[in-house]
């Protein structure tokens, strides 16, 4: 695995900070989105056949990154591209990939991800959401409910897990299906937040939404594989977005470092305020060699390899942001909870890097039982 980035990536890197720099912190993020596709960062990771870049996971964690770092992060890059286009890449028809694609990539279509249940949590097994066939039109019908989706209202379709019932075990398994926003009976309705973000939240109901048979995206009997295709890069992103956030925060609190005066001195000369800025950078520069990591297994098609590593690049990620944005409001003291500084918000922020797509906890489980053989405790 290389450890030290190309001069391709170290351009993209660039020139995404370039984009970053130019929207910043108050960017409009349907602006942002729009010049992102027509400049190709939005489908870096998908075929250059459908109009994608040709990269993979890599190259889209290094544009959601950086432009975290600038302090304008777009989530729906975790879930339009990263894990609706590989998904449908991967498995889905020739027509899928003709219709979804080329707009993915480009920016002018969007779609979300709906897994999560309101009693199924982090186990992905305990789904309900059921699609069965009508025998006489050959159609998938669907019925369930999902909750803290993204993205829904803008997104033109979403990537639903559901799960189908084995003919010969009579056992559910997980099957994945386009739905478009309009579809009768799909219907979607908006979760009152505390955070604030660009990004919507939504808990969505299916009753009896008919699909026609191409909706079913890859093989109905593929199950966890084609799922985990999507989970796999949404963990790496995740990092990528913490990294880039844990960055912004840290920024800012150099800076401060470097211009706040008192006693004669810099602040950022005391080492009570320059060693906590230090062990956050070397704390987020850690995560990020593990989200490479996760990302390089991920593109050369080590499934197994690229799971274990993405949820540690998460866990790592996701630890270090929150470390980096409390000690840069602890930089700041009092101005670090104003409005001038923006920093409080990120408070709030940085514990969606702890709890969401998975737990720090069910992320401990997987390490202790996957990888240190230690029993199940769930």
């Amino acid at each position: 695995m290389p450890t030290i980035e190309t001069d391709e990536h170290k351009a993209l890197r660039s020139a995404v900070a370039a984009l970053g720099t130019r929207h910043g912190r108050d960017h409009d993020r349907e602006a942002l989105w729009s010049e992102a596709g027509k400049l190709g960062y939005l489908g870096v990771n998908l075929p250059e056949a459908h109009g994608g870049g040709g990269g993979g996971i890599t190259e889209l964690s290094i544009v959601l990154e950086e432009l975290g770092a600038a302090g304008c992060p777009l989530l729906m890059l975790v879930v339009s591209p990263a894990i609706c286009g590989t998904v449908i890449a991967r498995f889905g028809t020739d027509a899928q990939k003709q219709q979804w694609l080329p707009g993915l990539s480009d920016g002018t279509r969007r779609m979300a991800f709906g897994i999560t249940e309101p009693d199924a949590g982090s186990n992905s097994h305990r789904i309900t959401t059921t699609a069965r066939r009508d025998t006489d039109t050959g159609d998938w019908i669907l019925t369930g409910r999902k909750v803290f989706i993204s993205g829904v209202d803008i997104a033109d379709a979403t990537l639903i897990v559901g799960r189908t019932e084995d003919a010969r075990t009579g056992r559910l398994k997980p099957c994945l299906f386009i739905v478009p926003r309009d579809t009768p009976g799909f219907t979607r309705h908006p979760i009152d937040m505390e955070l604030h973000a660009a990004e919507k939240q939504f808990e969505l109901v299916l009753d009896d939404v008919r699909l026609p048979a191409d909706a079913l995206v890859g093989d109905e009997d593929a199950g966890l594989l084609q799922l985990f295709a999507g989970l796999n890069p949404e963990r790496i992103m995740t990092a990528a977005f913490a990294i880039g956030m844990g960055r912004h925060a840290l920024a800012k609190a150099v800076e401060y470092a470097r211009d706040r005066t008192v006693w004669n001195t810099p602040i950022g000369a005391h080492q009570a305020i320059a060693h906590p800025l230090a062990q956050a950078h070397i704390d987020l520069e850690l995560a990020r060699l593990m989200m490479q990591k996760a990302a390089h297994l991920y593109d050369t098609g080590d499934d197994t390899g690229a799971g274990e590593a993405a949820n540690m690049a998460k866990y790592a990620a996701g630890e270090a942001c929150v470390k980096a944005v409390d000690q840069a409001v602890h930089t700041l003291g009092g101005n670090g909870l104003t409005r001038e500084y923006r920093l409080a918000s990120l408070i709030t922020a940085t514990r969606v890097a702890r709890i969401a797509p998975v737990s720090r906890e069910m992320i401990l489980n997987y390490v202790s039982h996957q990888t240190l053989g230690l029993p199940k405790s769930y």
